[in-house]
């Protein structure tokens, strides 16, 4: 799990660096910040769990915890009102959760036997 926090909190981070200086990205804080977190859900899922329960639970938390940091780095930036460090969190464990669904249906990749 915390490889794919890792990968969401660096994709969110760049987002919200990018986004600090160029306007056009800062308008897409909210559609490319779930987007983020809905990939990295279905690409945990894919990798880790086996049944519905678990890919929704694990991608709401991979999603929602990539998003938690990316929204934190922009609030200190000042690049957005405290209020979406909430609604942005709780959008992003939604869409990190549909993605956990997506990817449990796909299938889990076998284990690697070192």
């Amino acid at each position: 799990m915390i490889k794919w926090i890792v990968f969401g909190t660096l994709a969110q981070s760049a987002m919200v660096l990018v986004g600090h200086w160029v306007a056009s990205v800062a308008n897409l804080f909210g559609p490319l910040g779930v987007t983020i977190s809905l990939i990295v859900g279905l690409l945990w899922a894919r990798e880790y769990a086996s049944g519905y329960g678990r890919g929704a639970g694990g991608g709401a938390v991979v999603g929602g915890a990539c998003a938690l940091i990316g929204i934190g780095i922009s609030l200190a930036l000042g690049d957005v009102p405290a209020n979406i460090l909430a609604f942005g969190t709780l959008s992003s464990a939604v869409t990190g959760a549909l993605g956990g669904l997506a990817g449990s249906r796909m299938g889990t990749r076998a284990p690697e036997v070192p």
